[in-house]
């Protein structure tokens, strides 16, 4: 852990800033989502398809506005959109908690997924650009700070909902607030290069530049082959918890179960990452850790797919080690995966960007990774209904390593052939 916080401090002060304002977000926002199902459906009594409906909303906003967000950081600059998105985070959370109307609810769910698509392509582009040639190291550490947040976050609300929901949305929405002002007073004001470049100039139309963006090939096959990624990861929080109920059932073992999970996923993330990403940085290319990374991400399936072989035990601990540790395993290796490829991930927009219009890059990669995850939550559900239907287990996890072969090799073959090296800059005329 040392070692880490001196990495943290040998970057500028921009860049540890942006740091702690992830964990702070992400704190701020798992403290209050975990239980804001059950506060709909239990405290005001909404139908499930109304719960549905304004959770649902607030993945819309988010999604579908990721590239709108990119855009107005790469013209406004990165400050302006992440103080936005902050400000606009606690309107909405402060207003979750205190109005009971479904026009209300509606509003205040689609306000704090639009905040995410405002800061978030801008935290990552004003880091990518403050890190330098240290965009790796720093992506590393970022996603230190970022998995700190998800894991101190749901036990800090788990805390305060026991005394009050309310309590929880305005607690959080006091962080938002709280991180606006330090953003305003102590973050930098920084613009892309691409900005700089036009300054003095007649500005590209924002189709022009969407037009830009969308013919970069190289840049969308990438983010195609990382689709993948983030529907094997996101079982974490659908497919994994869901076979820990099924076979441990909704007492202790399947509860104790449950945190063992999470608790892996969190914990190797914060105490393995700068050592994973040092490790794969002195021995691969960037491509083929992406590859490793993908491709650890499926295997971790395996452990699954193994246990589906083996009777249920009736109780005792052949039940608990049943539920507990093939989850458990396979949370760690896709964690582990993920380690591997995250901060090469984040590296390679900025690079096929060419380092231009950085922000508007990762906002379109976030939306075609969000619809994905979207797509691929259905048809794992599905899955899962049909094996259980059909007796055949063994269904999804098949499915979800083969997604993960499948994602590695369309990266290996995306490295082999050259499309994930930086395209070459055009020479900027020389101004008198």
């Amino acid at each position: 852990m040392k070692g880490t916080v001196a990495q943290v401090r040998s970057y500028d002060r921009s860049v540890q800033l942006l740091m702690v304002n992830q964990f702070t977000i992400n704190l701020g926002f798992y403290m209050l989502m975990p239980y804001l199902a059950a506060h709909l459906s239990g405290t005001l009594g909404l139908a499930d398809w109304l719960v549905g409906l304004v959770l649902g909303v607030r993945n819309f906003s988010q999604q579908g506005m990721f590239l709108v967000g990119g855009t107005l950081a790469d013209r406004l600059g990165y400050k302006p959109l992440i103080v936005a998105g902050c400000v606009l985070r606690t309107v909405g959370f402060a207003t979750l908690g205190l109005v009971d109307s479904l026009p209300a609810l509606l509003a205040a769910s689609a306000a704090t997924g639009l905040a995410g698509a405002l800061f978030n392509p801008a935290v990552r582009a004003y880091l990518a650009a403050d890190a330098g040639e240290r965009r790796v190291e720093a992506f590393a550490l970022f996603n230190v700070f970022y998995q700190a947040g998800i894991l101190l976050g749901p036990l800090v609300g788990m805390v305060l909902t026991g005394v009050d929901f309310r309590v929880t949305c305005l607690v959080s929405a006091g962080i938002f607030a709280l991180l606006s002002i330090v953003q305003i007073r102590a973050l930098p004001s920084r613009r892309g290069d691409d900005a700089k470049e036009r300054k003095d100039g007649e500005r590209e139309s924002v189709l022009s530049q969407w037009r830009g963006v969308v013919a970069n090939r190289p840049f969308l096959l990438f983010s195609g082959a990382m689709i993948g990624s983030y529907v094997m990861m996101f079982q974490v929080y659908l497919a994994l918890p869901l076979e820990v109920r099924r076979v441990g059932g909704e007492g202790d073992f399947g509860t104790a179960a449950m945190a063992a999970l999470f608790g892996v996923s969190g914990l190797s993330t914060i105490l393995g990452q700068t050592r994973v990403t040092a490790w794969c940085k002195a021995r691969m290319e960037p491509g083929r850790a992406l590859t490793w990374g993908l491709l650890i991400m499926g295997v971790a399936f395996v452990p699954m797919l193994v246990a589906t072989a083996v009777p249920v035990p009736g109780g005792g601990a052949g039940l608990w080690l049943l539920a507990a540790v093939p989850p458990t395993l396979a949370a760690f290796l896709l964690a582990v995966g993920t380690m591997i490829a995250y901060p090469f991930e984040m590296d390679m927009i900025v690079r096929l960007s060419g380092d231009r219009l950085v922000a508007t890059h990762y906002g379109l990669y976030n939306t075609i990774c969000g619809v994905g995850i979207t797509l691929g939550n259905l048809l794992t559900g599905a899955a899962l209904d049909a094996a259980r239907a059909a007796g055949m287990s063994a269904l999804p996890w098949i499915a979800l390593f083969t997604l993960g072969l499948a994602c590695a090799a369309a990266l290996y073959g995306l490295h082999r052939t050259g499309r994930l090296a930086p395209p070459v800059r055009e020479a900027q005329p020389a101004t008198a």
